[in-house]
C-alpha cells in the first residue's frame, strides 16, 4: 500500500526534459542562496544601527528594485532572449552581493539595494519564459510546479544555513555565500543548457484564440493580475503579521511559529504536484481551480476571527496552504499561456511585478491596520480582499467564455 502510494507520487515527476531539471536545480541553489533576505532587517538594525524608519525605507527601495527588475527582465527577454538575461542577472547580482557588504551608509544602502534587486529580479520573468520553451506543452503547469517546489525547498533550507553561517562567519560570510551561490547556479546553467528559441505553440491560448497584441489592452489579463495581487497580499501575511500574532495573542515561541510555517512547506512538498497532475488528467479549467483557491484563502483569514483557541491557527494554515496550491501553479501557467508571440516576457514581467507590489503592500497594510485597529480588523480586511479575488475570478471566467465563442 505504502509502496504503491510512493510509486504514484514519483510518477508525478516523470516526463520532464533534462533542461527543466537543470532549471529546477539552479532555482533551488539560487533560492537557498538568498539567505541574506530573512536576516536583512536584523542586519540593518543590529549590525548597522539603523532606526526602524530607516530599515523600512531600505526595504521599500528593495521592493521597488524588485518591481523594476521584473519589468526589465520581461521586456528584455522579448528583445534579446531569456537566456542572456538569466546569465547576466545571476552572474552580476552575485558580484554585487560581494560588494554590498562594504556599503554601510543609509543612502548608499537604499541605492545599493534598489540596484541589486533590479538586477537580481530580472531573472524571474526570464526563467518563466525559459520554462515555456524547455518544457513540453503538456507538462508546462507541472514544470512550473516543480520549480515552485525548488523555491520552497530553497526557502526552507536557506534561513537554517544562513543562521549557521552568521554564527560562524558573521554577516559578511552571508554575503559571500549568497553571491557565490548565484554565480555557481548560473555557471551550471550556462555549461549544461544550450540557448533555444521559443516554440510556436506558445503564440495563442486555448487552442487558437487570438489575444490583444499589447499587454496593456488585454482586459482579461489585468483582471487576472488583480486576482494575483490580492491573493499574494494574503499569502505574504504568513511571513509578516501572522508570526507576530502567534506570539502576541497565543504566546507561541519562534520555534512553534516556525513549525506552523514548516507545515505549510511540507504540505506543498507532498501534495502540490499530485494535485496538479490530478487536475490535468481530469482536464479541469485553470480558472476554476484558481477560483476555489481564492475561496479557501478568504475562509482561512475569516477563521482567524475565532481568537479564543490556538488550534484555529493550525486549521487556518492548512486551508491557506491548499488555497496557495490551487492558485499559484495554475496562475503561473495561465499567465504563460495568455501571452501572444513576442510578448511573453512582458506578460511574465507584469505577473511577477504583481507579486513584488503585493510584497511591499502586504506588510505595510497589515501592520498599519494592526497598529491602529488591532488584529481582528486586519483578518477581516484580508478575508474580504480574498472575497474580491473570488468575484474577480468569476468575472474572468465569463470574459474568457465570451472570448472563446
Amino acid at each position: 500500500m505504502i509502496q504503491t502510494a510512493f510509486q504514484r507520487y514519483i510518477n508525478n515527476f516523470r516526463g520532464f526534459t533534462r533542461e527543466v531539471w537543470i532549471l529546477t536545480l539552479i532555482t533551488f541553489i539560487n533560492r537557498a542562496g538568498t539567505m541574506v533576505l530573512p536576516f536583512l532587517s536584523k542586519y540593518l538594525k543590529e549590525d548597522l544601527q539603523f532606526s526602524y524608519a530607516q530599515v523600512g525605507w531600505i526595504m521599500v527601495a528593495f521592493g521597488f528594485g524588485s518591481m523594476l527588475g521584473s519589468w526589465l527582465g520581461g521586456k528584455l527577454s522579448d528583445k534579446i532572449g531569456f537566456y542572456k538575461i538569466m546569465v547576466f542577472s545571476l552572474f552580476t547580482s552575485g558580484i554585487m552581493f560581494f560588494i554590498i557588504q562594504y556599503i554601510t551608509t543609509f543612502w548608499g544602502l537604499c541605492i545599493g539595494m534598489f540596484v541589486i534587486m533590479t538586477v537580481a529580479d530580472m531573472f524571474r520573468p526570464a526563467m518563466f519564459v525559459s520554462l515555456g520553451t524547455y518544457a513540453k506543452p503538456e507538462n508546462r503547469t507541472r514544470a512550473l510546479t516543480l520549480v515552485r517546489l525548488a523555491v520552497n525547498l530553497g526557502f526552507t533550507a536557506g534561513p537554517a544555513l544562513g543562521g549557521l553561517i552568521i554564527m560562524n562567519l558573521g554577516y559578511s560570510g552571508l554575503f559571500w555565500v549568497d553571491g557565490s551561490s548565484c554565480i555557481v547556479a548560473i555557471l551550471i546553467f550556462a555549461l549544461l543548457v544550450k540557448e533555444r528559441k521559443k516554440p510556436a505553440d506558445l503564440n495563442t491560448i486555448n487552442g487558437g484564440t487570438e489575444i490583444p497584441a499589447s499587454v496593456f489592452k488585454d482586459k482579461i489579463f489585468w483582471i487576472f493580475l488583480f486576482v494575483c495581487f490580492a491573493t499574494a497580499m494574503l499569502f505574504f501575511q504568513l511571513f509578516t503579521t501572522l508570526p507576530l500574532y502567534h506570539n502576541e495573542k497565543f504566546g507561541l515561541t519562534e520555534f512553534q511559529s516556525g513549525l506552523l510555517l514548516s507545515l505549510n512547506g511540507l504540505l506543498i512538498f507532498f501534495l502540490e504536484m499530485p494535485i496538479v497532475s490530478f487536475t490535468q488528467r481530469k482536464d479541469i479549467s485553470k480558472l476554476k481551480i484558481i477560483l476555489w483557491g481564492c475561496v479557501l484563502m478568504s475562509i482561512s483569514f475569516y477563521l482567524l476571527l475565532i481568537n479564543i483557541w490556538a488550534g484555529i491557527l493550525v486549521i487556518s494554515i492548512i486551508i491557506i496552504t491548499f488555497g496557495e496550491m490551487f492558485i499559484f501553479p495554475f496562475s503561473n501557467s495561465f499567465a504563460l499561456s495568455r501571452a501572444p508571440k513576442g510578448h511573453k516576457g512582458r506578460y511574465m514581467a507584469l505577473f511577477t511585478m504583481s507579486f513584488s507590489l503585493a510584497h511591499i503592500a502586504s506588510s505595510k497594510t497589515g501592520l498599519e491596520l494592526i497598529g491602529h485597529f488591532g488584529y481582528q480588523t486586519n483578518w477581516f480586511f484580508m478575508g474580504t480582499l480574498g472575497l474580491l479575488s473570488v468575484l474577480g475570478c468569476i468575472w474572468l471566467q465569463k470574459l474568457v467564455q465570451i472570448e472563446q465563442k
